[in-house]
């Protein structure tokens, strides 16, 4: 069985994207209930995680409460922000504000990636994924869990980043498709 979770609260005052922002003390409180939570109701085998300080944070968190070491890879990563990663949106630019808050799917962040380009991304996780034996939990990015929705319900992308209610912290259960446990 695979299994995908969010990683906790993170200070969004800073653009997210592949930025090496930190859990907020919330976020780490979230991070410890959930973990619980998993031990208490999931069997686990492997924890797979992003290698964005955020996720690596909530990986360590859940893998001390179970007693497994994360394994990191990049293929997890949340979209590619380019130039835009890790900046103070207050400081932005009026070119850098139009471009994260107006963005479609084929917007290409400068340096770095559309939302059409993570999409194809996730198609491709997901099948390697779907080869992983035994009862694994990737943590990873809401845009992450985002396309694997998109993916598994044949649904058409768009930009409703809220669609399928993947809040920070919440574990979702892939069987045929995707849904939300936690």
């Amino acid at each position: 069985m695979q299994y995908f979770m969010r990683h906790g609260i993170d200070d969004e005052s800073f653009v997210g994207g592949w930025s090496n922002i930190s859990l907020t003390e919330e976020g780490i409180k979230e991070v410890k209930k959930t973990a619980i939570w998993i031990k208490n109701n999931l069997k686990i085998d492997n924890i797979y995680s992003s290698d964005i300080t955020r996720a690596k944070q909530t990986a360590q968190i859940v893998g001390k409460e179970l007693d497994i070491t994360p394994i990191y890879l990049s293929t997890l990563r949340e979209q590619n922000k380019g130039s835009l990663n890790g900046k103070l949106k207050s400081n932005l630019t009026k070119y850098e504000q139009d471009l994260l808050y107006n963005q479609q799917i084929d917007t290409v962040f400068p340096n770095g990636e559309s939302l059409i380009d993570l999409y194809k991304r996730s198609r491709e996780l997901l099948k390697n994924i779907k080869k992983i034996e035994g009862n694994n939990l990737f943590i990873t990015h809401r845009g992450v869990i985002n396309m694997i929705y998109y993916l598994t319900e044949n649904i058409n992308l768009d930009m409703n980043k809220n669609r399928f209610n993947v809040e920070h912290a919440s574990v979702h259960v892939l069987e045929k498709k995707i849904r939300r446990i936690y």
